[in-house]
């Protein structure tokens, strides 16, 4: 029988969503598939909610980062908020539910933790019957993500299962399988015809500059810490979705010919297979897209939470630098350039850590499992949390 598979994310920030597309464009090219939805669950919410969860976070993101930080920090205990965010969220599903109710999924795949809580609550009351899954989007896996009831988790690395098993998930029940991506970037490429396709210098050590796909970077100063190179790059600068930053940008680097400016784009694959160092902050998505392409990173202002647990495996597996001053850019960047054996080594460890085929994975695993749900009563609650706050049974 045909599986009816509904994908849910979210649209705090932008990676949720677009793993949700990666899943979405992957399932449709299956035979086994008689319809594939993918869903932000934000949309089927009021306007109030919708704005709390993504406006709210922008403005967090760009004005008061350490407050995210804070927070991500303060409710990193499984259950902690457990009871009040879920009933808040389920107050305002009431659209989404009669969706899904019609939808009948066969399996739900959820890229945010808000609509995990939903389809659990549905599970356990025995309003529909479908195969919950949970893919995480960042390499870390934040206690809200934790559902009382599901069928599967997917997550980014190898630690990251560990950390489950400590706190007592069955290991059939986690799969590693990197954080899905669009299977564009599985595709390979010679990096010199890129280069000429895109308007490059087929030879010229390529760096890419991202604004974040909102563009609420400070990118004028990074472009202008960039013209300080020593070393003769191409860079390529794109500005996301803010045309203000695009104009601002493009009259500070002139008729520079060393420097292309772009606003939002679609081929961000093309741009990074034609890179050789990626300049930006670690978002779990772009991070993933960058390893899948073999392009090591240099970290630019990580997200407190997160962005700065991504940044730490980065580093520790030698496939990232990190530019703790922004005044500093220029001279780590150059002094990287000077020791072309290290940038190799961090070309290596980028490629070992990228995971090309993650949505193809996540696909196939899901399309042939059989596992029943699996609910986690309180008392084994009790004892994840006393697995996560370091406590001897």
């Amino acid at each position: 029988m045909k599986k009816r598979v509904l994908i849910l994310s979210a649209s705090a920030g932008t990676g949720h969503v677009r793993a949700g597309d990666a899943l979405a464009k992957s399932f449709a090219l299956q035979s086994e598939v008689e319809a594939v939805e993918h869903l932000d669950a934000l949309d089927y919410t009021n306007k109030l909610f919708h704005n709390f969860y993504s406006k709210l976070y922008l403005k967090l993101v760009k004005s008061a980062p350490e407050v995210l930080g804070w927070a991500y920090k303060a409710s990193d205990e499984p259950w902690k908020t457990d009871v009040m965010r879920l009933r808040l969220d389920r107050l305002q599903s009431q659209k989404l539910v009669r969706f899904i109710r019609n939808f009948r999924p066969d399996i739900v795949i959820c890229t945010h933790f808000m609509p995990t809580g939903i389809i659990a609550h549905l599970i356990e009351k025995g309003v529909i019957q479908t195969h919950l899954s949970v893919v995480v989007t960042d390499m870390d896996m934040h206690a809200m993500w934790l559902s009382r009831t599901f069928h599967r988790y997917f997550v980014a690395l190898d630690e990251t299962k560990a950390h489950l098993l400590a706190l007592g998930l069955p290991e059939e029940r986690i799969t590693v399988s990197g954080i899905p991506i669009d299977p564009v970037f599985a595709q390979p490429a010679d990096r010199s015809l890129v280069r000429r396709n895109l308007g490059l210098d087929p030879d010229r050590f390529t760096l890419l500059f991202s604004a974040g796909a909102y563009g609420v970077s400070p990118a004028e100063f990074v472009v202008a810490k960039l013209m300080q190179l020593r070393h003769q790059v191409q860079t390529v600068v794109i500005c996301g979705k803010n045309p203000d930053l695009l104009t601002r940008v493009q009259a500070l680097v002139g008729e520079n010919p060393d420097f292309k400016v772009f606003g939002y784009t679609r081929k961000i694959d093309e741009w990074m297979k034609a890179s050789d160092l990626y300049l930006g902050k670690p978002g779990g998505l772009t991070t993933s897209e960058a390893l899948a392409c073999g392009l090591p990173m240099a970290i630019l202002s990580p997200i407190p939470g997160q962005e700065e647990r991504n940044s730490d495996h980065l580093l520790e597996a030698g496939a990232a630098i990190k530019c703790n001053e922004m005044t500093t850019i220029a001279y780590k960047i150059d002094q990287l350039l000077d020791d072309p054996v290290r940038l190799e080594a961090m070309r290596q460890s980028a490629r070992q850590m990228g995971r090309p085929d993650s949505a193809a994975k996540i696909v196939r695993t899901l399309l042939e499992d059989n596992l029943p749900p699996l609910q986690i009563d309180a008392e084994k609650r009790e004892q994840i949390a006393e697995a996560a706050a370091g406590e001897i049974p």
